[in-house]
């Protein structure tokens, strides 16, 4: 990974796209800096992914609560102010936000 000189992200001037959840929406707003994604991530009500992840993540919850579930059954409840980790490959997840939630999401090469 490259070096990256400081700067400050105003989320309010990124770009925000939607993802169509198996129910729910997401809402994405990106920075990536080479092999690092930045990612400030909002689930609508009744989000549930339309997809099993292996990626690995560092999640932090901003606001709200949501559930990592992985695709044997465990849950795992993250709600405001805890984190989750895990490298690529070593867990297949998904996100299920009944109330709605508001994340912030890094990934990138160095997961791996």
């Amino acid at each position: 990974m490259s070096n990256i000189p400081f700067q400050a992200i105003n989320w309010d001037k990124i770009e925000r796209t939607e993802h169509r959840g198996e129910t729910g929406t997401a809402y994405w707003q990106t920075i990536q800096l080479g092999g690092l994604r930045i990612r400030k991530v909002i689930y609508s009500e009744n989000y549930v992914a339309d997809h099993w992840c292996q990626k690995g993540h560092i999640v932090h919850c901003l606001e709200g609560d949501f559930i990592s579930e992985m695709e044997t059954g465990e849950q795992t409840n993250l709600s405001k102010g805890m984190t989750y980790v895990v490298s690529d490959d070593l867990s297949s997840h998904r996100s299920i936000a009944a109330n709605g939630v508001e994340l912030l999401i890094i990934d990138g090469d160095f997961l791996k």
